[in-house]
């Protein structure tokens, strides 16, 4: 059974669609996107520097449109994915793969999330850090003692810390015991309570899209679940802007439906990474360039459809 990922932000890197603009009709593809988004997405996406897309109403629309511009590249028929899954930000992405809202729909979407988050980042200087290694108990306690929020549980022994700068400087002074504390550029506390006065501005955005019921197999960061109706769906993804991110209870979930091959669209890398201690004996590939596209389609002729 072969799954689609969709990465995250932080997963964007400088240049990283001009090799996709090579291809028939994807230059085409991506001036529509960027009608949608009101973003010029072909030179965020080639020329722009990585401050530029680290801003958080850059990276988020940046991130959904790269998912699926690759996604068309890849050219999949239908019924050969058994199961779709983003993480944080690539969960719109994923609902776009499993048809529950349209790529224009989840192109809207994912600006006013952009938009939003970005604004209550910056109401008080936040952000986010990595914590790898480590026992888990330890690692819970720390946090909470620091008052830190479990943003990303991420699986394979990582996990992501967020709220305020002074909390988090406290944590790189004071770490859990056997741990790395890696800070990230992110702009804010995301999937935190410091998220909450953007919950109601995507719920806004939201309540303006008709949604189908996901004709792939969905998960959801908010507990691994398959999620059947897309009312759902979209319900879930205005929550899971002030929520935690359970990727590691998506990657058991995918072990459970028995998926053998998982493909991470662009900017491939992150996801397929976490993959290699969170889905031991699936077959991994990450797509960051056309170069990557006869590999990924072989993998989809020996692990796509049904099982």
């Amino acid at each position: 059974m072969l799954a689609l990922l969709c990465p995250g932000q932080g997963a964007q890197k400088p240049g990283m669609l001009e090799s996709w603009l090579e291809l028939d009709g994807a230059a085409e593809r991506l001036e529509a996107y960027s009608a949608v988004t009101g973003l010029d997405l072909r030179s965020l996406g080639t020329t722009a520097d990585a401050d530029t897309i680290r801003d958080t109403r850059v990276a988020q629309p940046l991130l959904v449109a790269a998912s699926l511009l690759s996604l068309h590249a890849l050219g999949l028929e239908r019924g050969v994915v058994g199961a779709t899954a983003g993480h944080s930000v690539g969960e719109l992405a994923a609902v776009a793969v499993a048809g529950v809202l349209s790529d224009d729909d989840a192109l809207r979407l994912v600006r006013e999330r952009g938009r939003a988050m970005a604004d209550a980042a910056a109401a008080r200087p936040t952000g986010m850090s990595a914590v790898v290694g480590g026992r888990p108990e330890e690692v819970a306690e720390t946090l909470e003692r620091h008052g830190l929020t479990a943003a990303n549980v991420n699986g394979g022994g990582q996990v992501v810390a967020a709220g305020t700068a002074e909390q988090l400087e406290a944590l790189g002074e004071a770490p859990p015991a056997r741990t790395r504390v890696i800070p990230l550029q992110v702009a804010g506390a995301f999937h935190t309570e410091h998220m909450a006065p953007a919950v109601e501005q995507v719920r806004a955005a939201a309540d303006a899209l008709t949604p189908s019921d996901p004709t792939v197999p969905l998960l959801s960061n908010a507990d691994g679940a398959v999620v059947t109706s897309g009312n759902d769906a979209v319900e879930r993804l205005v929550n899971q802007v002030a929520s935690p991110v359970r990727w590691d209870l998506c990657c058991e979930r995918l072990v459970e439906l028995g998926v053998t091959a998982a493909i991470e669209l662009c900017p491939g890398g992150v996801l397929t990474g976490l993959a290699r201690r969170t889905l031991p004996g699936v077959e991994t590939l990450a797509l960051t360039g056309p170069d990557d596209l006869t590999a990924a389609r072989d993998l989809v002729a020996r692990h796509g459809g049904a099982r």
